[in-house]
């Protein structure tokens, strides 16, 4: 009898060390949709030197035009997703308070909107997986899993996230959370 199907959505993936010299080196993605036919996420800890304005040919709200752009995987690296959080969002589909959108109309319109306490990442390009690769690799250990959360996704420290969320998984961690990003420098 086949396992029961565990869906990984909302929940951060980490690289558990095995990634080393793969696009998802010290990655944290965060599972937007999964599924028994896939997985969509988005790496929340790579931002680009670009800012969405340079990246987006549309008529962009000021405020969105100077928000970094990130890099959200190596899938369609021209496809543009992002993540949006509020006080209250209802019909948030990957969190309580976080949606995932692909409109480029509903971008402009978050923009244009003047909520103080409204949140939001542009991702260029997605991770994808088709029916039961993520879980394969999950498998195998080559991620770790870590609770989701909007403090942590619109945190300040993207660089250091992953050695972060690492650390937290315990002492057994310690020391990978500590090598250097390229081993060539020990």
């Amino acid at each position: 009898m086949p396992a029961k199907f565990k869906s990984l959505k909302g929940q951060f993936l980490l690289d558990g060390g095995k990634l080393a010299g793969s696009y998802f080196h010290r990655s944290v993605v965060l599972i937007c949709q999964h599924d028994p036919e896939g997985a969509f996420g988005l790496i929340v800890n790579r931002p680009t030197d670009k800012k969405v304005g340079e990246a987006l040919v549309a008529d962009l709200p000021d405020t969105l035009k100077d928000q970094p752009l990130f890099l959200g995987g190596p899938v369609q690296p021209q496809a543009m997703s992002f993540l949006h959080s509020d006080i209250f969002l209802p019909e948030a589909s990957v969190l309580p308070n976080l949606n995932l959108d692909h409109s480029l109309d509903d971008l402009v319109e978050l923009g244009g909107s003047f909520s103080p306490t409204q949140k939001l990442k542009v991702f260029a390009g997605y991770a994808g997986w088709s029916p039961g690769q993520l879980d394969d690799e999950m498998k195998r250990g080559a991620w770790l899993t870590h609770p989701a959360s909007v403090e942590l996704v619109f945190g300040e420290e993207d660089k250091q996230l992953w050695v972060k969320l690492v650390r937290q998984k315990g002492w057994q961690y310690r020391l990978l959370s500590e090598q250097p990003e390229d081993l060539n420098w020990n």
